[in-house]
C-alpha cells in the first residue's frame, strides 16, 4: 500500500472497529473521572482530502481545539483529535460542571486549555490502546501538544512539524454522550489519522486484514 487512497472498505471497517473499542475504553475512563454515565461511539471512518476536512469544519478560519501527537514504535503516524471550539467548551463544561466556559477567556484560558488537553489525552490514549489490543503491539504516543487556533493553521502546523507528505487523512468521527434521565447531550469530535508511508501496510498486517491483491 503506497498511499492512503489505496485503502479499501474493509480497512475502514477495521478502523471503525478499533474506534469503537477505543470509545468503550474512553467512556469508562470519562465516566469514572466525571462520576457520570458517559457513552461513546464511532459512527463513521472514511478517507477525506484535506480540502474536504477544511469544508467539514466550515472553512480554514474556523476556530478549533486540537490535541496533536505523533505515534511512534513499529507504527508511525500523525494523530489529531479536533473539536469545534463550541463543542470543546461544552466538553470542558461537562467536566467542570460549570456553565459559561469560554476558551478565549484571558483569565482562565490556560486552565481551560489544560483541561481540554487532558480530555484529549484520555481519548487518544484509549484509541491507541485499542489499536494495541487488536494487533498485540504497542503504539507509543509522543508528548501531546494542544492548539486552539484556526483549523487551517492547526492542520498545517501539525503536518509540517511531522514532515508528512500526504494530502489525505483517515477521518474517524466520534460522538460523546452524557446519559441523563432527560436524554443528555451529544458532543461531536473527530480523530484524524495520517500514517507515515512505511506504516500503511503494517497496521492492517498486524490486525490480520487481507487485501485480495496484496499479502497484508
Amino acid at each position: 500500500m503506497e498511499t492512503l487512497t489505496d485503502l479499501r472498505q474493509h480497512h475502514f471497517d477495521l478502523l471503525k472497529e478499533i474506534g469503537n473499542i477505543g470509545a468503550g475504553h474512553s467512556a469508562t475512563a470519562l465516566s469514572r473521572l466525571l462520576n457520570k454515565k458517559i457513552s461513546m461511539n464511532v459512527p463513521h471512518a472514511r478517507l477525506v482530502s484535506f480540502n474536504e476536512l477544511v469544508e467539514l469544519f466550515g472553512g480554514p478560519e474556523e476556530e478549533v481545539a486540537c490535541v496533536f501527537l505523533r505515534i511512534e514504535g513499529e507504527f508511525h503516524g500523525s494523530f489529531f483529535f479536533i473539536m469545534a471550539v463550541s463543542q470543546a467548551e461544552i466538553f470542558i463544561s461537562t467536566l467542570l460542571e460549570k456553565q459559561g466556559i469560554c476558551l478565549s477567556d484571558d483569565q482562565n484560558k490556560e486552565f481551560y486549555a489544560s483541561v481540554f488537553q487532558e480530555l484529549g489525552n484520555i481519548l487518544t490514549g484509549s484509541y491507541l490502546t485499542a489499536m494495541g489490543d487488536l494487533t498485540g503491539r504497542v503504539f507509543m504516543p509522543s508528548v501531546p501538544a494542544i492548539s486552539i487556533d484556526m483549523f487551517g493553521a492547526v492542520i498545517i502546523q501539525g503536518l509540517v512539524n511531522a514532515a508528512v507528505d500526504e494530502d489525505h487523512a483517515i477521518l474517524i468521527d466520534t460522538k460523546i454522550m452524557e446519559e441523563t434521565e432527560t436524554g443528555g447531550k451529544v458532543i461531536e469530535g473527530h480523530f484524524f489519522l495520517v500514517p507515515d508511508p512505511e506504516s500503511f501496510s503494517l497496521l492492517f498486517q498486524l490486525a490480520g486484514v487481507k487485501d485480495e491483491n496484496r499479502k497484508y
